[in-house]
């Protein structure tokens, strides 16, 4: 049995995992250089040093899922940002690195997450078979550098999310999806770029996903989205929500929730069901610190 069919097995016996924080703000916050059109992709190439003590501190404070610095490394993306020739060399090392702050922290069980997106920072949205070769291509570098499964990000449509989940599925590791959620003006929780997260979570029926994460959504909209998981979605759920200000695809620390107040989120969380929990945009070490000690 690998490290992945063992942290099944304990979410399948109801047990409760802790996953990461944020890696591209969090890379910001120490000084890390975004790429134009491309945020925080770089970090692999550009700060390795960096980038591996992050993983290692969530490490530290018992993730037991760590995510490669992946969100903008799509070729779409990295097209955008006119570093197209390093898509191969990001994806690739974005794993290694997390592989070796595993290794360095002596922590054997902890799961390498390739995590992908399709998201753009120019509304450049690549075309459905544009999309399926790169994201197949994206996956199956992060399977030869060892990734232990795959995450997809920010799903915002229902339309590409199938096309990735199928692309990325492609390369015979587990994929795990990764809904982005806001509240529509009827009041519906839709993704981020329309359709209704019901219609979404119907659409994934028999395509073998293993695992559902409401992600990257506000705080103050997990509890709706869980409404909805609860009623269409019959397996394990994980939530790793947001909080953080934007100017230009900077991350404005100043009205970051503080960690015990996302703690006291999470309570509720796990007490609806909820068996994964972490961070994204904005949560750093001492957010899933805190959510270690209710665990």
């Amino acid at each position: 049995m690998n490290r992945y069919e063992r942290l099944m097995k304990r979410i399948d016996e109801s047990e409760r995992i802790l996953i990461d924080g944020a890696t591209g703000t969090e890379i910001e916050k120490r000084g890390v250089p975004q790429l134009d059109n491309a945020w925080n992709g770089g970090g692999a190439l550009s700060h390795p040093d960096v980038l591996r003590a992050i993983h290692e501190d969530y490490i530290r404070e018992g993730a037991e899922i760590v995510i490669s610095n992946t969100f903008a490394t799509h070729r779409h993306v990295l097209a955008d940002a006119k570093v197209e020739d390093q898509f191969e060399r990001l994806n690739r090392r974005s794993v290694e690195i997390a592989r070796e702050a595993r290794d360095r922290m002596a922590t054997p069980d902890v799961l390498v997450s390739g995590g992908i997106s399709y998201w753009s920072f120019t509304d450049n949205w690549p075309e459905p078979e544009s999309l399926r070769g790169n994201t197949e291509e994206q996956a199956a570098v992060m399977a030869e550098a060892g990734a232990d499964l795959l995450m997809l990000e920010m799903m915002v449509d229902i339309d590409s999310m199938l096309v990735v989940l199928e692309a990325a599925q492609a390369s015979g590791l587990p994929v795990w999806v990764g809904l982005s959620c806001e509240r529509a003006p009827s009041g519906a929780m839709t993704l981020l770029r329309g359709g209704e997260l019901a219609d979404a979570l119907d659409a994934l029926a028999g395509r073998e996903a293993p695992l559902v994460n409401i992600m990257h959504t506000e705080v103050e909209d997990i509890d709706a989205c869980l409404d909805v998981v609860q009623e269409h979605w019959p397996g394990p759920i994980g939530v790793y929500a947001h909080s953080a200000r934007w100017e230009d695809h900077v991350c404005i620390f100043d009205n970051t929730i503080q960690p015990d107040t996302y703690a006291n989120h999470v309570q509720a969380w796990l007490g609806r069901g909820v068996q994964v929990i972490g961070g994204c945009c904005g949560m750093g070490v001492d957010h899933i610190k805190a959510l270690r000690g209710i665990l």
